[in-house]
């Protein structure tokens, strides 16, 4: 998602069936194979996310959301204050003052 692309799944195991869900209902960005692996259907996935109407759309949430991860990993932003907060008070106190506990 960070580089602006919808993507196809195929979750096996894990947590790629958790973050299947999120790209294909909760994002909008993902297309998933269903259980049936068969070279038309991959064909037609990819037809669709390259070509089709809900490639497009998707291709736009995708768009927005490496806007976000962007704009959240640029300095200021909320994922880099983030980092800096848990360098600053867990992985390096005692550059602040703060005694280690």
């Amino acid at each position: 998602m960070c580089g602006g692309v919808p993507v196809i799944s195929w979750p096996f195991f894990a947590d790629q069936q958790t973050n299947c869900r999120y790209q294909c209902t909760v994002w909008g960005v993902g297309m998933e194979i269903d259980g049936s692996v068969r070279r038309d259907a991959i064909a037609g996935l990819i037809t669709e996310v390259m070509e089709g109407e809900k490639g497009k759309a998707m291709k736009k949430k995708a768009r927005e959301w490496r806007e976000k991860a962007v704009m959240a990993t640029d300095a200021g932003g909320s994922s880099r204050r983030n980092l800096d907060e848990l360098i600053r008070d867990v992985l390096a106190p005692s550059f602040h003052g703060n005694p280690a506990s």
